[in-house]
């Protein structure tokens, strides 16, 4: 266990203002229970005296007699009440849309989730104070938090771990997703924000605390000083309007003014202040009579996005949202975590019981969400039932694997000499790789087409890395140039293959030149400012350039020149890989290496 699970075990379980917190969670939810119980008996025995009280004078209760003409009535009466009803329907869309789930039905808490300590960890201690209020406020006189924005890339956990903290705090949990609050009629979209906010406050007074998250709240807190367009996100040139009128304006501000105003009086409270004010008319300054202030509602405002920086800077202030709290893709020790987690649940073959396999689709996961790694596993179960099995072992997680990131398998007949210059191809890159490729790993090597691409080498590097040195990049550089260069020195010129390895090639030479002083400059391209619906295109900003152009021209040229000289000393690997990829269409792991090292001991015996 790491020092993080330990730290997070302690303040989930050694925490006194937790246990407090609990504790009145608990007597407040009992309190509600008993008024709700002798409400309850109270009707009962309203409605049962009064059965009583007829019957002892008797004068029992009797249906009411609709009369002779009442078939004729009917219909006026029927179109009476639908258009009462059609009249009333905005009304009726000024409800919150929420979902109300109560700890008692959600099944995972913050002492079983995996993968996201650092996030518990924090997590933990926001309860402590949320629960714990009472003495956070009173005695220690501070303000406990009110919201909390929780950031990051789909997939990372963040409505795991709203549902989880509503467990751990035994309090219920309003879910919303945040187009849930847009209505089709004016003004009843800040109707439903306030609906939202007062079944809060209500949960919150009746059950010693409520949380409620908001998922996507960007839909509803843009920025109101955005301008009107912004780039398309799938970089074609085209451009889409995002222009923010008065009802988009209103949601925010009306979502302000809730995160401000938690603690509203409720009848009876504003009822009495009216009537103090009124006899304070009548006295003197220094005799006026003192009102009540609101009672605080104890609540807890998570929201949820991927798109933080389009939010209005008001939103994210101290008061609102006080903590800002981003979910990254797992480390490898939380990825182990994950498998560890999921695979007990799921059906597997015992080799997945074995720890260097674990260890080693921990590391091959990197970048994977928890939804993700997830997501592989159940893929790798229907790779093992295509199959005729009911568990999944190695290769089938490595199959889902290959066919999650690169597509499936496509039956193509390819014609003898498509087959031999795709293989030609491929056996470049992998020969680059292997002696050049520093820190790398060679997974796949295949000519089974997948989506667009006729073959593949899939390599990854040998340890999980964050930065990468020049001698790297330009490693990187080689590879992409490696298929290029051995289409012409074996087939004697280069056909369409190389395109999309040309564009990965420039956008590395690009981001030398441009981004990380690798290239004779120190000048930033980056640092260029945006226009109003200009894209953020790196490589066009150094390309538009002449000297930046003829710098990235350089590095491609240099590289190349390298890679032709290497696969002219190595024709024989190339060879060798070229004709195993003709003879059984993909090689995976260590049948890559098997081949280059025999090619390797060949060249020794001659």
């Amino acid at each position: 266990m790491t020092s993080t699970n330990r730290s997070t075990a302690t303040t989930l379980q050694g925490s006194d203002l937790l246990t407090a917190g609990k504790a009145d969670v608990v007597r407040i939810r009992e309190r509600t229970r008993r008024r709700r119980l002798w409400r309850l008996a109270l009707a009962f025995g309203t409605i049962d005296g009064y059965l009583w009280y007829r019957y002892a004078t008797d004068n029992p209760l009797q249906l009411p007699s609709l009369g002779p003409d009442w078939v004729i009535w009917l219909p006026i009466f029927v179109l009476i009440v639908a258009i009462v009803l059609m009249m009333m329907l905005p009304l009726f869309s000024g409800r919150s849309p929420h979902i109300l789930v109560q700890p008692e039905e959600i099944e995972v808490g913050l002492d079983e989730v995996r993968g996201l300590d650092t996030q518990v960890d924090e997590i933990a201690r926001s309860l402590d104070v949320f629960l714990g209020y009472a003495t956070f406020r009173n005695e220690l006189g501070g303000n406990p938090r009110r919201g909390i924005l929780f950031e990051g890339p789909p997939g990372t956990g963040k409505t795991y771990l709203a549902r989880a903290m509503a467990k751990q705090a035994g309090v219920p949990f309003l879910f919303i997703s945040a187009p849930a609050f847009q209505s089709m009629w004016f003004g009843m979209t800040g109707s439903r924000i306030r609906s939202f906010f007062k079944r809060l406050r209500k949960l919150a007074r009746k059950e010693g605390g409520a949380i409620g998250f908001i998922e996507e709240i960007d839909a509803i807190g843009a920025d109101r000083g955005s301008l009107g367009a912004v780039p398309y996100p799938t970089g074609l040139g085209r451009t889409t309007s995002r222009m923010l009128g008065p009802g988009g304006s209103g949601m925010v501000n009306e979502l302000l003014i809730q995160l401000q105003s938690f603690d509203q009086p409720q009848f009876l409270q504003r009822v009495k202040t009216r009537v103090v004010e009124w006899v304070n008319g009548f006295l003197p300054p220094g005799r006026r009579v003192f009102g009540t202030k609101p009672r605080y509602n104890n609540i807890l405002l998570i929201a949820a996005t991927n798109r933080a920086d389009n939010l209005d800077p008001a939103l994210v202030r101290p008061g609102r949202f006080d903590r800002r709290l981003y979910f990254d893709a797992p480390t490898k020790q939380a990825r182990r975590d994950l498998i560890d987690f999921f695979l007990v649940r799921k059906a597997h073959h015992s080799q997945l019981d074995d720890d260097a396999v674990r260890e080693r689709l921990a590391h091959d996961t990197f970048r994977y969400t928890p939804v993700m790694i997830e997501h592989l596993f159940d893929e790798s179960l229907l790779v093992a039932l295509r199959a005729g099995r009911r568990e999944m072992n190695v290769e089938d997680v490595y199959e889902a694997k290959l066919t999650e990131e690169i597509g499936i398998k496509q039956a193509v007949t390819y014609t003898e000499g498509d087959r031999t210059a795709v293989a030609t191809h491929e056996a470049g890159h992998a020969t680059v790789a292997y002696f050049w490729g520093k820190g790398r790993r060679l997974e796949v090597l295949s000519i089974i087409k997948r989506r667009d691409s006729l073959g593949l080498l899939a390599h990854g590097d040998e340890e999980e890395k964050f930065t990468r040195s020049r001698s790297e990049i330009e490693s990187h550089v080689a590879i992409a140039l490696g298929g290029m260069a051995a289409e012409e020195l074996f087939l004697g010129e280069s056909g369409t293959g190389p395109a999309a390895d040309l564009a990965a090639a420039t956008q590395l030479a690009a981001q030398m030149v441009g981004a990380l002083g690798m290239a004779g400059s120190l000048i930033s391209f980056e640092a260029i400012a945006e226009g109003l619906i200009g894209s953020k295109n790196l490589v066009g900003k150094v390309l538009a350039d002449p000297d930046g152009k003829q710098r990235v021209e350089d590095i491609l040229s240099t590289q190349k020149e390298r890679v032709l000289a290497l696969l002219d000393e190595r024709r024989d690997v190339v060879v060798a890989l070229r004709d195993a990829l003709i003879e059984r269409d993909e090689l995976v792991r260590d049948e890559i290496l098997q081949v280059i090292e025999g090619a390797l001991a060949a060249r020794g015996r001659a």
